[in-house]
């Protein structure tokens, strides 16, 4: 017998977003159905941040263990159990599981309903033959999934995404990755590291969304480490070729084979929109997600949509960030708005790539004086203790100094980038930074050398260097 649920709120989709959104609701006393048709807790629990940063973690201590002589310890070849790293990428993800599942929730007082949702018109939800929901505001959180490209071959070809390369039990002998993004080269990076040959092939610009001057500290390191990475290269078919496969590129000379043992694709992510029936609750939607104003609401004044299926920026962070606005607006009706310059992002390769704001280029569009300030990690006393002097901060303020983008690339940059979204997010201006002060030594006095530069334009004066030195330690 089909069940009627009348919630104040019905949330579509128990990922990050959703989850926010639903517990959010459920502790202000609202009524909340969650419909999840899957995992609880999405793909960032199942299959993305969760298991790739825990694979990321144990590819680093293998690293470390590799460059152990440099502070006088001698150790042996990293001996890499990769069926045991399998299980610690796992054990992680179980032991967050709890915290987003359906018992939770059920706890806080959410309605959890499994099963897939469609709508039935612009006011009704179906689910199955056992649930219709009628409510006052629907929230789309229905998450994204690995685009997959129409290359020739790749249906008939075993292949991996991010949903299915979590579960190897034994190490590849040669991933090739066809993508270059921030998903392609975290995993091409960590795989490398635990053993792998690797080749990643990109068909335009790796990092082609980040400070190009700091993505290519990155690349460098990438290739120092042995990864081949294939620039502005089109993949042309797949060729199965048991035990591995082929992938034939074009290249000025022809066309060329590379041959591998496993296959990636990470070439982005789509909206799941396909099985909502969004015609039916006259909802605008396009190839790269949900429409939605700036507010997150769709073109059905019931129905906000939040996190990757509005094809957004699509992190964990940001899906938390909408679910925020979206509490405002439905449930106490503020005039909350999304701002894109406020939401900072970080590739988790090592060294880390960490961006908020605005980029160089971008932000010589945008203004007509710019001043940018670098500050290096090999000027920074922690960085040389623990030998990561890779990389810098590199600021963007207007001519009157107010912060307006970072872009960081060095250890544990996604750290450091907090200090520089808090300055963007209040509108500070440098001085703000340059008068802080920090422990020494930490990192964080990269920033505060960083934003001092704004005071000390022609740091090349040797008295002037020795003043920042001595402020940076004793200042």
């Amino acid at each position: 017998m089909t069940e009627v649920l009348t919630p104040d709120i019905c949330v579509i989709g128990a990922g990050a977003a959703g989850l926010s959104v639903a517990a959010a609701a459920a502790a202000f006393g609202v009524p909340v159905v969650l419909i999840e048709r899957g995992k609880m807790g999405g793909d960032c629990l199942n299959y993305g941040c969760v298991p790739s940063k825990a694979l990321i973690a144990a590819a680093k201590r293998a690293e470390a263990a590799r460059r152990t002589a440099a502070f006088g310890i001698a150790t042996g070849r990293p001996q890499v159990d990769f069926a045991k790293v399998h299980d610690h990428v796992h054990g992680v993800i179980a032991g967050i599981a709890p915290i987003d599942s359906k018992e939770r929730f059920t706890g806080l007082g959410v309605h959890v309903v499994a099963g897939a949702a469609r709508f039935k018109d612009r006011a009704t939800v179906v689910v199955g033959g056992d649930f219709v929901v009628k409510a006052r505001r629907f929230v789309i959180a229905a998450g994204s999934s690995p685009a997959i490209p129409p290359i020739p071959g790749l249906a008939e070809a075993p292949y991996l995404t991010n949903e299915t390369i979590f579960d190897l039990k034994k190490a590849p002998e040669h991933l090739i990755v066809i993508g270059g993004g921030p998903i392609g080269l975290e995993l091409a990076q960590a795989h490398r590291r635990l053993g792998s040959e690797v080749t990643v092939i990109e068909a335009a610009t790796p990092l082609a969304k980040d400070d190009a001057e700091c993505a290519a500290i990155v690349l460098d390191q990438l290739l120092r480490e042995g990864i081949k990475i294939r620039v502005a290269t089109e993949v042309a078919r797949v060729e199965a070729a048991p035990p591995g496969l082929r992938v034939v590129v074009k290249t000025k000379a022809g066309e060329e084979a590379i041959a591998g043992s496993h296959l990636l694709v990470a070439t982005g992510r789509r909206p799941n929109v396909e099985d909502l029936d969004l015609k039916a609750a006259r909802i605008k939607y396009e190839r790269h997600g949900i429409r939605v104003d700036r507010g997150l609401r769709t073109s059905n004044r019931r129905v906000f949509a939040i996190g990757d299926v509005i094809g957004a920026a699509q992190f964990t962070h940001v899906a938390n960030y909408h679910a925020g606005i979206v509490i405002r607006r439905a449930l106490f009706r503020l005039p909350a708005k999304v701002d894109t310059d406020l939401i900072p992002w970080v590739t988790f390769t090592d060294p880390e790539l960490a961006q908020v704001g605005l980029t160089e280029d971008a932000a010589r569009k945008r203004y007509r004086q710019i001043r940018v300030l670098r500050a290096p990690f090999r000027e920074n006393d922690r960085a040389h203790a623990e030998r990561e002097v890779r990389g810098h901060v590199k600021v963007i303020t207007t001519r009157k100094g107010i912060v307006v983008g970072a872009s960081i690339v060095g250890t544990h940059a996604g750290e450091l980038v907090t200090i520089w979204a808090l300055a963007i997010s209040q509108q500070l201006n440098v001085r703000a930074v340059a008068e802080l002060i920090v422990p020494y030594p930490t990192l964080t006095e990269v920033a505060k050398r960083a934003a001092i530069g704004y005071f000390t334009p022609s740091l090349t004066r040797p008295l002037l260097r020795r003043i920042i030195t001595f402020m940076r330690r004793f200042g």
